[in-house]
């Protein structure tokens, strides 16, 4: 069996994630629970698929950095795809991203996000867990000022995870690693590229904030994530990440320049059987600037509270709203009987050959813990480094 084999699975399930690893089975996660389908994975096959992604030129980096980041088109499905090396060998972390392209509407977003991106310039922060969906509300910025005026968008994304087809504006996508070194050579080249918006796909380190901000002050709709459960936690984040000697002069940096933040989550609603987003949407007004320059981050979410009129959302109001919404976007592989309505689906053979049945999914258990209490993973004798010895000798 291929990638694709195991892709197509995953879309036929309505699974979000896919996870392969020597010698499990593999996992599917289907509304934030994992499900673990059909037979272990063998580790010298799973070496073949990563060799066969990754490529000749790029797998000694591989190597050196046991992971590699890409996104592929896979059973007709585009990927985020995470390749690394484990105690067993190697495994795959693989996100299934929407076969639609992604606007508000689509991710059932409330329109009110539109009005940020008419702003000229500034900084918008999107923030939230891993998985909580921010690259595809991003997608979805991008699309509202794609579809409404002729700028010049440049994004920077580790990997380009949504193609984004130029409609009114000019778009320009450069991946990390293949179009340019890194987050901050990409910055620092898109300040010589005549850029009116700057999509930043993550913002790790002092110096990518850095040059983020340095962006947005001049002249430049700046978007950027970040890994935060709400929009408060968010702003402390960057203002954190600096030395404390700089701290003071950071926040006002950020009082200045920003435009908004929307910190999301994703809740699985039974009655659509979709995982919808529900945000928090921070608009800064003069308390909120004043309570940033101070860095008195707490007394923001009392001013959120407060700020219904001027377009603020907190996650109580904003579910409210969900629950009297009743135009809802729902994607075709959820139609019918659901996000699950592939699992009791034979697979389609190409060939015209009988058609197997469904992969029974069951729960994954949870891991039990040893005698110390610690978790113990049993590794696979020699790992990597055996199977790789083992093919070199035939």
């Amino acid at each position: 069996m291929d990638l694709e084999h195991y892709v197509s699975l995953a879309a036929g399930a309505g699974a979000s994630d896919l996870h392969l690893e020597a010698g499990l089975p593999p996992a599917l996660r289907l509304r934030g629970t994992l499900k673990i389908a059909g037979d272990p994975v063998n580790a010298e096959d799973l070496l073949g698929m990563a060799q066969a992604l990754i490529g000749e030129e790029d797998w000694p980096g591989f190597l050196e950095r046991h992971s590699f980041d890409l996104s592929r088109v896979l059973a007709g499905v585009r990927c985020r795809i995470n390749v690394l090396r484990t105690a067993r060998g190697i495994g795959f972390a693989i996100r299934l991203l929407a076969k639609f392209q992604a606007t508000l509407e689509r991710l059932n977003l409330h329109p009110d996000l539109a009005r940020l991106v008419k702003i000229p310039n500034g900084l918008i922060l999107v923030s939230g867990a891993t998985g909580s969906g921010k690259s595809s509300t991003l997608a979805a910025l991008i699309q509202e000022i794609n579809q409404s005026e002729a700028r010049h968008i440049l994004t920077i994304e580790s990997p380009i995870e949504y193609v984004l087809p130029p409609q009114r504006a000019y778009i320009r996508q450069r991946e990390v690693g293949r179009d340019t070194p890194s987050f901050e050579q990409g910055l620092l080249d898109a300040l010589r590229e005549d850029p009116d918006v700057l999509m930043v796909g993550e913002m790790r380190d002092p110096e990518t904030m850095r040059l983020t901000l340095n962006a947005a002050e001049t002249g430049h709709l700046v978007m950027a994530t970040v890994h935060s459960s709400t929009c408060v936690e968010a702003l402390q984040r960057v203002v954190a990440a600096f030395p404390a000697e700089i701290q003071n002069a950071v926040a006002a940096q950020l009082a200045d320049c920003l435009v908004g933040v929307i910190a999301q989550r994703l809740n699985y609603r039974p009655d659509l059987k979709l995982r919808i987003p529900e945000c928090e949407i921070l608009v800064p007004n003069h308390a909120v600037k004043a309570h940033i320059r101070s860095r008195d981050f707490f007394k923001i979410t009392s001013v959120m509270e407060t700020g219904a009129e001027q377009g603020m959302w907190t996650f109580p109001r904003y579910r409210s709203w969900l629950e009297r919404r009743t135009q809802w976007f729902i994607p075709e592989s959820a139609k019918g009987e659901g996000v699950d309505a592939g699992l009791n689906a034979p697979e389609a053979d190409p060939a015209g050959r009988a058609a197997k049945p469904p992969a029974k999914l069951r729960t994954l258990p949870p891991p039990v813990p040893s005698a110390g209490g610690r978790l113990e993973i049993k590794p696979v004798e020699g790992g990597l480094g055996k199977i790789l010895k083992k093919l070199e000798g035939t």
